[in-house]
């Protein structure tokens, strides 16, 4: 704001000083054209042609210098010799200056002019006073009115960016306030549609997932806390049970393995959890190679045979052959299996195994004939620790479906259920060629 008053206080300024030397250069110009006149009329140059009380003065200076005439004032030539040459040869002098035996400043101005056939250098000079005393009175009140002009504009500018700010801080306050105790607080929203409510909408959202994020993280510990519990108890139990009286080889055989089964299932569980902590983290590595779909498919079937045959249950394969695709076989295999194990612990009848190229991805489909999944299941199928109680029997930690898109999402790729028909369809979309892209991320 200094800076623009200033500007504008000097545009002023310079209009103003113009416009009054503008007006002394006319008044000058004026007694000069009225010395033409007089000399027209057969006047001559030794006749006082200027009242001096109307701070206007003249001269009259022959080609050697010498006064001819002063306008009625005693004074000295106020042009030299050589100006006066100058003058009477055709120029004209423009100059500021001071006159002496005169205070202040003057602005002088020379012609040359004829009398008769006397040729002659005539000057007019005029006070620079009250132009000077108006510039010095114009320049005192821009500053005070610049002065001025700042003070109330910091003010009124305090005021305003206060009270447009006062939501800011009033947001601020309530976010120092809150808390993963106080999480359902949102910040105060202002009632103008403005940007300090779209920032305040903007906060509250983020809170939302905040929010969500803690309480999924809440319920992950509390899941994650309830499955280790349970191995962790009869692991303890079995151990109890052996030492509590004396057993025969195979009891202590039996409580062994049984103990081996539930260590195997914390292994498991805990490798799950392993694996979901390094995908919240971006660090899940992955060793890209050119698979082929059939065989990948069958070695995962392959591993699933025996279980499958004890269930008296098939497990097919059905892949087009020369199908090909990038990813990295172990987590890949891991997610396969993972739908395999899901048909095999919550599904009935036989298995299979599918694989299709749709639209320049390759889609694994393991579908069986089990009750399937409930509408209301189907949505929520991949979440962490999410099982289909009322559709689906069997154990599990339900982290199955949640690493097989973890693992698809780390490809680039998609996983789904379908909730329509009889049975389960469990998918994993891929694209097909992707090694530079994962390579690179």
């Amino acid at each position: 704001m200094g800076v623009v008053l200033a500007a504008m206080g000097a545009f002023v300024f310079v209009r103003v000083e113009r416009s009054l030397t503008a007006t002394v250069n006319r008044d000058l110009h004026a007694q000069l054209e009225e010395i033409r006149r007089h000399a027209e009329s057969g006047g001559g140059p030794s006749e006082p042609l200027v009242d001096p009380e109307t701070h206007v003065l003249s001269q009259f200076l022959d080609g050697n210098g010498r006064l001819l005439s002063s306008g009625g004032l005693t004074l000295r030539p106020l042009l030299s010799a050589a100006e006066a040459r100058r003058v009477i040869a055709g120029a004209q002098i423009t100059r500021d200056g001071d006159v002496p035996g005169l205070a202040g400043d003057w602005r002088l101005v020379a012609e040359p002019l004829t009398f008769g056939n006397r040729h002659v250098a005539v000057l007019v000079t005029s006070s620079l006073r009250e132009r000077n005393d108006t510039l010095a009175h114009l320049l005192l009140q821009l500053v005070i009115a610049g002065v001025a002009g700042v003070a109330l504009a910091v003010l009124v500018g305090y005021w305003l960016a206060t009270r447009a700010l006062r939501p800011v801080e009033a947001m601020r306050v309530e976010a120092a306030a809150i808390s993963s105790a106080t999480s359902p607080t949102r910040l105060p929203v202002p009632e103008p549609h403005d940007e300090i409510r779209r920032l305040g909408e903007t906060l509250n959202a983020m809170l939302d997932r905040i929010g969500d994020a803690i309480e999924h993280e809440r319920r992950f510990v509390a899941d994650v806390s309830h499955e280790l519990r349970t191995p962790l108890s009869l692991l303890k139990a079995e151990l109890d049970l052996a030492l509590s009286r004396p057993r025969s080889r195979e009891d202590l055989q039996a409580a062994v393995r049984s103990a081996s089964a539930e260590t195997d299932r914390l292994v498991s569980i805990t490798e799950d959890m392993l694996l979901i902590a390094r995908s919240d983290q971006g660090e899940l590595p992955l060793r890209v190679e050119r698979l082929d779909a059939a065989e990948f498919a069958e070695a995962v079937a392959g591993r699933f045979a025996s279980r499958a045959a004890t269930e008296q249950r098939e497990i097919r394969v059905e892949v087009p052959p020369r199908t090909t695709f990038d990813g990295d076989r172990l987590r890949l295999e891991q997610a396969l299996g993972n739908l395999v194990d899901n048909a095999l612990v919550h599904g009935r009848g036989e298995i299979v195994v599918r694989a299709a190229r749709v639209s320049g991805s390759v889609e694994f489909h393991v579908t069986d004939e089990g009750p399937g999944f409930g509408s209301a299941f189907a949505e929520r199928a991949f979440d962490r620790f999410s099982r289909a109680d009322d559709s689906r029997s069997g154990g599990g930690t339900g982290l199955g479906l949640a690493i097989v898109e973890l693992v698809a999402r780390a490809h680039r790729g998609t996983a789904g259920a379908s909730a329509e028909g009889r049975g389960a369809d469990v998918w994993i979309r891929l694209p097909e060629a992707q090694r530079d892209e994962l390579t690179k991320a």
